[in-house]
């Protein structure tokens, strides 16, 4: 889990950098960004599989899954924006990042409780 843990928080800045970006007036941030930042919380989600697969009682962090699951459809919206050159709509990539933040505080309390 503290692998999943330390590739989300990676995501998770570069989430943020975009997000201000979009915020100050540019309409995507730039495509090598979205693919590195996607690129990192694809990595965290197939770490944190790797995990509750092998955890016998995977509890909060088979919820941080399913929440980082639908995280993850909001992202592949916004890149689909971003690809089709459309600006990025601001509500969408706001809940997308507070669904994520529920993820990670999820994980992290599983993480804390495993040890």
């Amino acid at each position: 889990m503290t692998i999943a843990l330390v590739l989300f928080a990676l995501a998770a800045l570069g989430g943020v950098t975009m997000a201000a970006i979009r915020l100050r007036g540019a309409e995507r941030p730039p495509t090598a960004l979205a693919l590195v930042h996607g690129a990192g919380a694809a990595a965290g989600l197939i770490a944190l599989i790797v995990a509750v697969m092998n955890v016998p009682d995977p509890g909060s962090a088979r919820t941080a899954l399913v929440v980082f699951l639908v995280a993850a459809l909001g992202g592949f919206y916004l890149f689909a924006q971003h690809m089709q050159k459309k600006p990025l709509p601001i509500p969408v990539m706001v809940v997308h990042g507070l669904v994520a933040v529920v993820g990670f505080i999820i994980l992290l309390m599983a993480a804390m409780q495993a040890r």
